[in-house]
């Protein structure tokens, strides 16, 4: 338990890595379930990350995916299993292109394409890692959201993910009015995971969901529970850049260019803790203030 009595650590994160451990139905489909303390709907980076699961299994281990595209279509229901069905739309020599369409209820929920390379050799160069202090030196989530636990419904939800703010947290600075269009959050899972690359690639798609909008309500001064602030994921991009384990530290520096017609656009970068820059992320998300 954290200090503020909700569940992380590794037996949290083993149950994320069951979350992401697909059973087979048959070739290309796969189905996939929610853990029994969902929200009302599935949380937006658990369906990225099993979709993504179920593309990389039809793709041989050498090939690293280095991109998604995915469209949010319907919310998740996560009383029911989600089915993923695998188009395997090339296998060429050098990359390989599938897409995958998760179902519940008869209908797509979302839509994923994911692109895989083999290891190549090129041109390297990286935008630097903003100088940020160390995660350790920073407050665990449960000790800067011990003010707000009654209004930040979603705190008591378990933490496979370690979170820590660089930047003051969204619930503290809507009390200054509205900032800058940016949050930085130093992130890693809450223990150890395995070797496999595909796992640490759908932990951080897992990862990236979450924090991601604070760049944009930051921006106006609210936020989720403390505001009458409704909001969805409503596609999601992701470039992976260089090799990387998810249950290190990374620092999440995210920005949004602009809000507007109820559509907010963030950015982010993922940086290991050394310095790479190791993914980035682009999302649009619906964000309504009700008034």
């Amino acid at each position: 338990m954290d200090s503020d009595g909700v569940p992380h650590g590794q037996p949290v994160l083993d149950r994320l890595v069951a979350l992401l451990d697909l059973e087979r139905i048959e070739e290309n489909i796969f189905r996939g379930v929610s853990p029994a303390e969902s929200p009302v709907r599935v949380f937006g980076g658990q369906v990225a990350g099993q979709a993504l699961v179920a593309a990389g299994r039809t793709v041989p281990p050498e090939r690293h995916v280095h991109s998604l595209h995915s469209y949010f279509i319907r919310g998740g229901d996560p009383t029911v299993p989600i089915v993923y069905e695998v188009d395997r739309i090339r296998d060429g020599r050098s990359f390989t292109t599938r897409r995958v369409v998760g179902i519940q209820h008869g209908k797509a929920i979302f839509s994923l394409s994911a692109s895989f390379q083999k290891d190549e050799t090129g041109m390297d160069h990286a935008e630097p890692m903003p100088d940020v202090p160390d995660p350790e030196s920073l407050p665990t989530y449960a000790e800067a959201s011990r003010s707000y636990h009654d209004q930040l419904g979603h705190t008591r939800l378990p933490r496979p993910i370690d979170v820590r703010y660089v930047t003051e947290p969204p619930w503290e600075s809507r009390d200054d009015g509205p900032g800058e269009a940016r949050s930085q959050v130093w992130m890693r899972a809450d223990g150890k995971l395995g070797d496999d690359a595909l796992l640490h690639v759908c932990v951080l798609a897992y990862a990236s969901d979450m924090t991601l909008l604070d760049s944009i309500l930051v921006k106006h001064g609210v936020y989720w529970g403390t505001d009458k602030v409704l909001g969805a994921s409503l596609d999601h991009a992701m470039w992976f850049h260089r090799r990387f384990r998810a249950d290190e530290w990374f620092l999440y520096d995210c920005a949004s260019p602009s809000a507007s017609g109820a559509r907010g656009l963030a950015t982010g970068r993922f940086f290991s803790q050394d310095g790479r820059l190791v993914a980035t992320v682009v999302q649009e998300g619906l964000l309504r203030v009700i008034s």
